[in-house]
């Protein structure tokens, strides 16, 4: 696999870094630099590190993405296909790691690595959304299991902004240390995508019962719970090595037909369930994914009954979706980068396969979609932004929830993200099953061994179509948004308008027509009968996704100059070329379904 650096030998993650609105990310992450004066008052090693200006604060985040993008290229990197290799086993109850996983794991906790997503006050990095999805994509470049592995602590995320403080401070400071792995449990035996059915119980305690799990309730023992089902498909849901996970779990609290609204938020040790085994997976063979059975366990309840689902699950998919963005994008890298350097190396007909015509076209469509993945990655990391921390901020000077529901600015920022999140998760994808594949295809019949990396990464890919919602559940939840959002006075319409106020109209004739034909197509999308409309909304999601692409790409070219914006904008016109006949193709089929 190739090592170096991955954010310094990555172009494109340079130039995004380069051009990226900063301002207002650090201004709506880190306010008025609160953590950087409580380290000045008080001394508080925790806020060391926070930033006291614009500058302070750039300087901070490329450190930490030089330190990913050189642990990921250099200490995981090589490695990755061995580790892939052994594998997992499952004996007596207990799943047994590769000692050099174990190792890497242990490396990047004493490197800091870990809790990206865990505020400084807890012992977290301290990062936004913008910053993690430079991080993350790094991360899943090298390997998904292992970033699993390194990076499942930031589940707690959830415990962060729904726990009672008593909690918070007990439990996220250890995941911040690295005392336990987290895992999410939300699917069962016969719930995957339809949560609102699950079948876990969990009724409170009894008296007794708060007696004999009193070392595990510590301070909250009227909120222990006793929970009994089965959990299925739980990635790190028996911990790392000798380290239990903090197994974040849906549970029913109300009757069945309650529905989404019977259902509640536990914190469970996984040292009081019993891991009934692991799955034998097509990828990610160093990642364990585990069925947990709860039998007469102990749970900590989070947040509100009631709530688990609605307000904590739904609350935190935006999050979910741009991870496996993320991970998408940096699959794709990896694909890339390994078949570029295969076919600038293999000579075939007395020349390289970057030299046959066929073989550099698929390699410059591959670059230009990733690229134009990463703008649409970068603009919903920007929108997470800058609705997700101001709320933050309001309520430490004393705002109410009411004053944050009515906020304009994370009215406006939280509605795009909701519709960035699942296009940008179908979309990116989508598209890194079908980039993988061409990197398998570029190898040829080397392509198909275990030789290559890219045969893992072909198997790895294709599950990001899979979890955290498929991409018929993102369809959707994306549908409505785009129909009404591309109505005369509709939202998405208005966001698109602001941008292409920006643009240059010398250049943006190839733009403008594919959104003439997407603004038909949704008009036809409309005129289809219910059930045609769900069997082809995946055709106008995909355009949605295509014309947000080409803007975004389009727009990444504005602040280069001379020879680099030339290059790129050759670039993003191959890919706009590539879209625009996609969206004459989908106006024609969705009129031919009327």
């Amino acid at each position: 696999m190739i090592e170096g650096n991955y954010f310094n030998d990555n172009s494109d993650l340079q130039l995004h870094f380069r051009t990226i609105r900063w301002k207002e990310i650090v201004e709506a992450y880190e306010a008025d630099f609160f953590d950087n004066r409580r380290f000045q008052e008080t001394g508080d090693d925790r806020f060391s590190m926070a930033p006291g200006s614009l500058e302070d604060a750039m300087d901070f985040y490329r450190s930490i993405l030089e330190s990913a993008g050189e642990f990921a290229g250099k200490k995981i990197a090589p490695h990755v296909a061995e580790l892939d290799r052994q594998g997992l086993s499952f004996k007596a109850g207990r799943v047994e790691f590769p000692p050099r996983l174990l190792e890497i794991v242990e490396e990047a906790r004493q490197a800091g690595l870990q809790p990206t997503g865990l505020s400084r006050e807890y012992g977290g990095l301290g990062l936004p959304w913008t910053v993690r999805a430079f991080f993350t994509e790094m991360m899943y470049r090298v390997d998904a299991a292992l970033t699993i592995a390194i990076g499942c602590i930031n589940l707690a995320e959830i415990i962060e902004r729904n726990a009672e403080p008593s909690m918070r401070e007990r439990w996220i400071p250890a995941l911040a240390g690295g005392e336990f792995a987290c895992a999410m449990g939300l699917s069962e035996p016969d719930h995957g995508s339809d949560l609102p059915g699950l079948r876990t119980k969990a009724r409170p305690a009894s008296e007794e019962e708060k007696k004999h799990f009193a070392e595990f309730a510590g301070e909250e023992s009227e909120r222990l719970y006793i929970l009994e089902g089965t959990k299925r498909f739980i990635s790190q849901g028996c911990g790392t090595g000798d380290k239990p996970a903090i197994l974040l779990l849906l549970a029913r609290t109300g009757s069945p037909e309650s529905g989404a609204r019977g259902l509640s938020f536990f914190l469970v040790n996984s040292n009081y369930a019993k891991v009934a085994g692991i799955e034998k997976k097509m990828g990610l063979h160093a990642s364990p994914t585990c069925e947990i059975v709860l039998e007469q366990t102990p749970g900590l309840l989070i947040g509100e009954p009631g709530l688990g689902l609605i307000r904590y699950t739904m609350g935190m998919l935006n999050g979910a979706r741009m991870g496996i963005t993320q991970q998408s994008v940096g699959l794709s890298t990896a694909a890339f980068e390994e078949a570029r350097k295969y076919a600038n190396e293999r000579t075939q007909f007395r020349r390289t396969l970057s030299e046959i015509p066929a073989v550099a076209q698929m390699l410059e469509d591959m670059e230009s979609q990733i690229q134009a993945m990463r703008c649409l990655q970068f603009e919903g990391a920007r929108a997470m932004d800058l609705y997700y921390w101001r709320g933050d901020h309001l309520r430490r000077q004393g705002g109410t929830e009411k004053d944050i529901k009515g906020d304009t600015i994370i009215r406006y920022w939280e509605k795009l993200a909701s519709i960035l999140t699942p296009i940008s998760k179908f979309y990116c994808s989508e598209s890194c099953v079908a980039i993988t594949g061409k990197a398998v295809q570029i190898h040829g019949g080397a392509g198909f061994t275990e030789d290559y990396d890219v045969a893992r990464m072909y198997r790895d890919s294709r599950i990001v179509t899979i979890y955290d919602g498929t991409s018929q559940i993102q369809v959707n939840a994306a549908i409505g948004g785009i129909l009404n959002g591309m109505g005369p006075q509709g939202f998405l319409r208005e966001y698109m308008d602001c941008e292409w106020d920006h643009f240059d109209s010398a250049e943006t004739g190839t733009l403008d027509e594919m959104r003439n034909l997407f603004d038909a197509s949704v008009v036809a999308f409309r005129q289809l009968a219910s059930e045609e409309r769900e069997r082809r909304a995946h055709l106008l999601v995909e355009g949605a996704a295509r014309l947000l692409c080409s803007m975004l790409y389009y727009r990444s070219t504005l602040r280069l100059q001379d020879e680099e914006r030339r290059q790129r904008l050759d670039l993003c016109m191959n890919y706009q070329n590539d879209c625009l006949a996609f969206m004459a193709g989908l106006q024609k089929r969705l009129s031919f379904g009327q």
